[in-house]
């Protein structure tokens, strides 16, 4: 048995590769809300004022009487068609408290990122950049796709600078291994979608200089650089790190 939950992208719960359950199923921009933070928050009970503060910012907790039960009820009906025990899949609300349980071998995409990600980086340490390839490109594959993109609420906002982030660090790591490589191209081009994200993060900044310098375009490095030092100064009234300037001072050499 295998249950796979995709929250990036738009919604879906797949179970042995039959999708069961799409965004047009959860009906209504916050029942895709609330089913993305009890996937997100499964480990624990929310409480019932807590779901409401996430759901209706402004009307919370009021909204947690009128509208919840609602939105409860929708998703017990959405998760219903999977073919899983119910001592595995189920959505308990009793006492002021929510919790959707699911299979302890679930598999998240935004999880599933994370992970990617996390052993990219531990393989750049040690030195080995091929076998960052793959998690590499998984965790930048999955943190590029929108996540609840028609939602303006503070909790999905944070998700989603959350996945720009894991993105930009997804991003820098591609262009570590083609550099490991000896393909500065694509290195040049995985580092500037990483700049793009973030023009003031300077690790992807340096990774963009070292990756022209590599294509021996060193006059578009330093272009790269002069960018970035008018761009600290003028957004944030700071100059370039350390590290930045002695890449800088190395390719003037």
């Amino acid at each position: 048995m295998e249950l796979r939950i995709y929250l990036s992208g738009g919604i879906v719960v797949e179970h042995n590769g039959i999708v069961l359950v799409r965004d047009a199923d959860l009906r209504g921009r916050q029942t895709r809300l609330a089913f993305a933070y009890l996937i997100r928050e499964r480990r624990r009970s929310v409480s019932r004022t807590e779901m409401a503060e996430v759901l209706w910012p402004e009307q919370a907790p009021v909204a947690a009487d009128s509208g919840l039960n609602a939105i409860i009820s929708r998703l017990r009906a959405a998760i219903r068609p999977i073919p899983v025990p119910h001592e595995h899949l189920r959505l308990d609300s009793a006492f002021g408290q929510v919790r959707l349980w699911l299979p302890a071998e679930v598999w998240v995409d935004l999880d599933a990122a994370t992970l990617a990600l996390e052993a990219a980086e531990t393989a750049l340490r040690a030195g080995d950049a091929k076998r960052a390839f793959g998690p590499a490109t998984v965790a930048s594959v999955i943190a590029r796709r929108p996540f609840l993109a028609d939602d303006d609420t503070a909790w999905a906002a944070a998700q989603r600078l959350k996945l720009r982030r894991k993105c930009q660090r997804a991003l820098e790591c591609l262009s570590r291994v083609w550099l490991a490589c000896g393909e500065p191209e694509l290195a040049v081009e995985a580092a500037d979608e990483a700049v793009a994200l973030d023009r003031h993060r300077e690790p992807a900044q340096r990774l963009l200089m070292q990756a022209h310098a590599a294509t021996g375009n060193r006059a578009e490095a330093l272009i790269v650089y002069g960018r970035l030092r008018e761009s600290l100064a003028r957004d944030v009234g700071a100059d370039p790190a350390p590290e930045t300037e002695s890449l800088y001072l190395e390719l003037l050499a």
